[in-house]
């Protein structure tokens, strides 16, 4: 189960570092992600990295994970600070979210934001 929690923190950390590559390494090729700006989900490495494309060019975000457990249906919930600025400096967003995560063989699967 140490294994779901290292990967979890490295994924933001790689996140926060606009490390694209490195946080895709560790989704399953068919991730289902949220997409957190217009709603829905996005399908997939390509999609995912389209969408943080997208978000990066008009937003800033940083999310710092505070707490990971795993709850009674096996999915590993990440209590996040999640902060936004514009790339004018403007604090947009500054909150604690709940991301849940399902893995498949030893891969991020599917993330939803709660």
């Amino acid at each position: 189960m140490n294994n779901e929690r290292e990967l979890l923190q490295g994924a933001y950390a790689d996140f926060n570092a606009r490390r694209i590559d490195a946080v895709l390494a560790r989704m399953a090729p068919d991730v289902v992600w949220p997409n957190g700006m217009e709603g829905g989900y996005v399908y997939g490495h390509d999609a995912v990295r389209k969408y943080w494309t997208r978000q990066w060019d008009v937003l800033d975000p940083k999310v710092e994970p505070v707490g990971i457990t795993c709850d009674q249906r096996g999915r590993w919930v990440v209590k996040v600070h999640q902060v936004v600025h514009d790339h004018e400096g403007k604090l947009l967003v500054d909150q604690i979210v709940h991301h849940a995560y399902q893995f498949r063989d030893s891969l991020i699967a599917r993330m939803d934001i709660e």
